[in-house]
């Protein structure tokens, strides 16, 4: 089983397809806990508990980044005896690892969106952050960026459209990297 953020399940989803590896499953755990990372740890501990005792899994890995759990969930994976993908978050295992870094370290006034991000920014980032009811806190939040980069899983017209209408909306320059399925469907292609 692939214990996966729920802003990765389709495109872990996706990666395993391709990898021909349709006896693995997928479950997500709320993308909405980017928000309140500290609960992530527990979040995922309980997903695997159930994994192992309700579902008999016995193999399970997590495509998760620590997402700011300050290296918490490594620690609680650890303890489970549970492997996760290497990443500080889906940036850095969409674009590469060591692409992100470059592309943090040239710019790091940089906001990034994924497939999922771009497809759900009102609900997470805009209503998620409150900016719908207290639009003043757009400069709080935002106001040391320069510029989106949306990382392009999966190419789509659509999405593109609402990254370009988002970086509108933060007042930020726009620019798209199509990253495909990355160092994650790798990942999944090398351990499941």
């Amino acid at each position: 089983m692939v214990i996966g953020c729920g802003a990765v399940v389709r495109e872990a989803m996706a990666a395993l397809r391709l990898a021909g590896l349709d006896h693995v499953d997928v479950v997500g755990i709320p993308a909405k806990l980017h928000n309140r990372p500290e609960k992530i740890p527990d979040a995922v501990r309980c997903r695997i508990a159930s994994a192992r005792i309700r579902d008999g899994y016995g193999r399970i890995l997590v495509a998760y980044g620590d997402c700011g759990t300050g290296g918490e969930l490594d620690r609680m994976l650890a303890a489970e005896g549970v492997e996760r993908i290497a990443g500080d978050h889906c940036y850095a295992f969409f674009a590469g690892i060591d692409d992100f870094a470059a592309l943090h370290d040239a710019d790091p006034a940089t906001f990034y969106l994924t497939d999922y991000l771009a497809r759900h920014f009102d609900s997470l980032v805009w209503r998620g952050l409150g900016l719908d009811r207290h639009p003043d806190l757009l400069s709080a939040y935002f106001g040391n960026y320069t510029r989106l980069i949306y990382l392009a899983q999966m190419p789509d017209p659509i999405l593109e459209a609402d990254a370009r209408a988002a970086a509108r909306r933060l007042g930020l320059a726009f620019e798209m990297r199509t990253t495909g399925l990355g160092g994650l469907s790798d990942w999944i292609a090398a351990k499941a």
